[in-house]
């Protein structure tokens, strides 16, 4: 099993989760987070007087798959959280190592 988490633009969030659907994938996870990369961060203006943002909001996806679907998944992920900016995001493959689903029990693939 694996555990793909991608980081992406928050305004991309809805087009993730339809692609993600259509693919099959029932469960994921979606977490409001804030991070800093070559995006660098930006400048805004309020009142007159700029600030520096150094650190962008963005939204982390967690989904934990079967190994044969690693592949299709990222490239559906990519697909739909790509603009061609810097800033769009990264995505991450992780072993994951066990599983339980609470309500019944289920262990390992199974309980996905």
């Amino acid at each position: 099993m694996k555990m793909v988490s991608a980081i992406i633009r928050p305004h991309r969030l809805q087009q993730v989760k339809e692609a993600l659907a259509d693919v099959g994938v029932v469960g994921l996870t979606a977490t409001d987070v804030r991070g800093a990369g070559r995006q660098k961060g930006q400048v805004e203006r309020y009142r007159g007087s700029e600030y520096s943002i150094d650190l962008i909001p963005k939204i982390k996806l967690e989904v934990a798959l079967e190994d044969d679907q690693v592949e299709n998944i990222i490239k559906t992920i990519r697909d739909a959280a790509h603009t061609g900016e810097i800033g769009d995001g990264k995505i991450f493959i992780s072993p994951l190592e066990d599983s339980m689903r609470i309500r019944t029990g289920e262990r390992g693939e199974n309980s996905l």
